[in-house]
C-alpha cells in the first residue's frame, strides 16, 4: 500500500511540472525541457560509464555540457534571440567541432585504461538524447506561434502506448517480443498499445484542435512503431549495464530516462513527419 500511494505521488507531481512547463509559456517550455535533457543525460553517463569512470564528475560534466547545447542552440534560435537563423545555426555548427574535441583532450590527462570507450558514449549521448530534445523546439515554435499542444499529444500518444503495452500485455500476453532485450514485453502487449494509441490519436484531434485528424493518425503510427523501439533499445543499454532502471529520481517509477526513452526516440521521426513531408 505504501508503495502504490508513492507511485501515485510521484505520478501526480510529475504531471503536474510538465503540466506547467508545457503550458506555462515559450520560456518555461525550454526551461522544463532543458531541464529533463539534463536529467536524462546525466543518467544515461552514470549508466554507460564504468564504475572507475563513473566518479570522475569532469567527464560527466563534459559529457552533459556536450550533450545539452543543441538544445541551447535551438532554443536561441527558436526564441527569437537570433537575427539571422540560418547564418547562426552554421556558425554554431563549426564552432561545436572544436568543442567536442574537448572529450579527446581531457581523455589525454586521465589514467583510464578505456579513452576512446569514454569519448564513444559521450558522442552517443549528443546524439541518443542531445539531438532528439533540439528538435523537439522545431516542433513547438514556428514563427509567433507556439505548438504546446502538440508537443502535449506527442508525449500523450507516447505515454498511453506504453500503457496500452503494458496493462494488455500483463493480462493476456503469452508471446515474447523480443526476449533477449526485454523478457516481459509480448506480441500481444504491443498491438494494445497499438489499439491505445490510435484511440488517443483521435480524441486528441477531437479535444486539441491543433492538427488534423490525418496528422494525428500518422503521429500515432510513428510513435506506435518507434516509441516502442526505443523502449527496447532502453532496455538493450539497461542489460549491456545489468541496471534495472536508468535512476532513482522517480520514486516508484525508476529514472526520468525511463519515461522518455520511447518519446527521445520517436522525436526525429515526429519532427520528419511534421517538419518537412506533410
Amino acid at each position: 500500500m505504501q508503495g502504490l500511494l508513492k507511485r501515485g505521488a510521484t505520478a501526480a507531481i510529475f504531471v503536474l511540472v510538465m503540466i506547467t512547463g508545457l503550458f506555462g509559456g515559450p520560456y518555461s517550455f525550454v526551461l522544463l525541457f532543458g531541464l529533463i535533457t539534463g536529467l536524462c543525460l546525466w543518467e544515461y553517463l552514470s549508466m554507460v560509464l564504468s564504475k572507475e569512470n563513473r566518479k570522475d564528475k569532469v567527464r560527466k560534466l563534459i559529457g552533459l555540457g556536450l550533450g545539452i547545447l543543441p538544445v541551447v542552440l535551438s532554443a536561441l534560435t527558436k526564441l527569437g534571440f537570433v537575427n539571422d537563423p540560418e547564418s547562426f545555426v552554421i556558425l554554431a555548427s563549426l564552432l561545436f567541432s572544436p568543442l567536442i574535441f574537448m572529450a579527446f583532450i581531457y581523455e589525454l590527462f586521465t589514467k583510464s585504461a578505456q579513452p576512446f570507450e569514454n569519448i564513444a558514449y559521450v558522442m552517443l549521448g549528443i546524439i541518443y538524447i542531445g539531438v532528439p530534445f533540439a528538435l523537439l523546439d522545431y516542433i513547438a515554435f514556428d514563427g509567433e506561434h507556439f505548438y504546446a499542444r502538440t508537443v502535449f499529444g506527442i508525449l500523450v500518444l507516447t505515454w498511453m502506448n506504453d500503457t496500452g503495452a503494458y496493462l494488455v500485455g500483463s493480462q493476456i500476453g503469452k508471446r515474447p517480443l523480443l526476449p533477449r532485450v526485454s523478457p516481459n514485453k509480448t506480441w500481444e502487449g504491443s498491438i494494445g498499445g497499438v489499439v491505445v494509441t490510435f484511440l488517443s490519436a483521435a480524441v486528441l484531434y477531437l479535444t486539441l484542435n491543433e492538427l488534423s485528424l490525418v496528422d494525428w493518425l500518422v503521429l500515432a503510427l510513428i510513435v506506435s512503431i518507434f516509441a516502442s523501439l526505443g523502449d527496447l533499445v532502453e532496455s538493450m543499454l539497461k542489460r549491456s549495464r545489468a541496471i534495472k532502471d536508468s535512476g532513482t529520481l522517480l520514486p516508484g517509477h525508476g529514472g526520468l530516462l525511463d519515461r522518455f526513452d520511447g518519446f527521445i526516440f520517436c522525436l526525429p521521426f515526429v519532427a520528419a513527419y511534421l517538419l518537412w513531408i506533410r
